[in-house]
């Protein structure tokens, strides 16, 4: 392991550990009795609403490698993909430091399907850069939409709203640029040994669609779950939550343990704490834990097949 290595992992458990720290001074007075009171409160329809956005996350997720294996050139079977690419989200999310997992979780499967080294790490790359793609195009249409969101994060008197609009003009700007780039058919870009090639405009529009589509799901889990009294409408929570989920992802944390939560907690603030820790508890059981578990049932299934194959 380098050094930059131990560096981002130290970096990580640092913020990890402040984030626990910031979250324990934040549920002192939150008793588990108030959090289960909250759960007891959700009716069938909102559990139903939460898990069906867990779905179209879960499928969103497993379309990503498809997209990454159009763009390099491979045909590899649909259903394999789809659960390879569902498979190493769920691990990689759980497990942290989910570009290097799943760049290794990836390989041990593609590879069994002839798939080379370079050809994993420029399919990991795509996955990676779509959904920081997803992450600005979304976060860039709620700081026009909803300009103000930034005042639940920074306080400062009416510089964070201005602030707020010309980002996500910026960030919009941005990815039209890259839109514009693909449409000119840019050349290859070659570093080392590797050959970059600029993803094809069919692709690019995959990749500004169904990663969005993946967050919305997402957010829309912890969204069904939060109490009516309050609630700042979609919109604002989509905004709290790719800030949220951005930052927890950053830390390579497993699962962003602790940093996503003081995060939506601080952009919630306004609501009743045990509300929303109530809807994070819903969010992880249906993003992390049962989606970890289908993925365990699945690499148990394929290892098997490759033992006896």
């Amino acid at each position: 392991m380098k050094a930059r290595d131990y560096f981002w992992s130290a970096v990580g458990l640092a913020a990890v550990c402040f984030a626990v720290w910031v979250l324990y001074h934040e549920l002192r007075g939150i008793s588990l009795d108030d959090v289960r009171d909250s759960l007891g409160a959700l009716s069938l329809h909102h559990w139903f609403l939460s898990a069906f956005g867990a779905v179209v996350a879960y499928g969103a997720l497993a379309i990503y490698d498809h997209m990454a294996l159009q763009h390099i050139g491979k045909r590899v079977p649909w259903l394999f993909v789809t659960l390879c690419s569902f498979t190493t989200y769920a691990l990689s999310h759980n497990i942290g430091g989910s570009v290097v997992s799943g760049a290794v979780i990836r390989y041990r499967a593609y590879g069994s399907r002839g798939l080379t080294g370079q050809e994993v790490g420029i399919l990991v790359a795509f996955c990676f850069i779509t959904f920081v793609l997803a992450a600005a195009l979304v976060g860039g249409v709620v700081f026009i939409i909803e300009p103000s969101i930034i005042d639940r994060f920074v306080d400062f008197e009416g510089l964070p709203v201005k602030l707020s609009k010309a980002t996500g003009i910026v960030v919009l700007c941005m990815i039209a640029l890259y839109v514009f780039g693909s449409w000119l058919a840019l050349r290859p870009l070659k570093i080392g040994g590797v050959r970059l090639e600029y993803p094809r405009l069919p692709i690019v529009l995959q990749q500004l669609t169904i990663g969005p589509v993946e967050i919305i799901g997402a957010a829309s889990i912890v969204f069904f779950a939060l109490p009516e009294a309050g609630n700042p409408g979609f919109i604002v929570v989509l905004g709290v939550f790719v800030v949220a989920f951005s930052l927890a992802t950053s830390t390579h944390a497993p699962g962003g343990l602790g940093v996503f939560e003081v995060v939506m907690l601080t952009g919630l603030s306004d609501m009743d704490t045990a509300g929303v820790l109530a809807a994070l508890v819903v969010f992880r059981l249906f993003y992390y834990i049962i989606r970890l578990a289908l993925a365990l049932i699945i690499v148990v299934g394929f290892e098997r097949f490759q033992f006896l194959g």
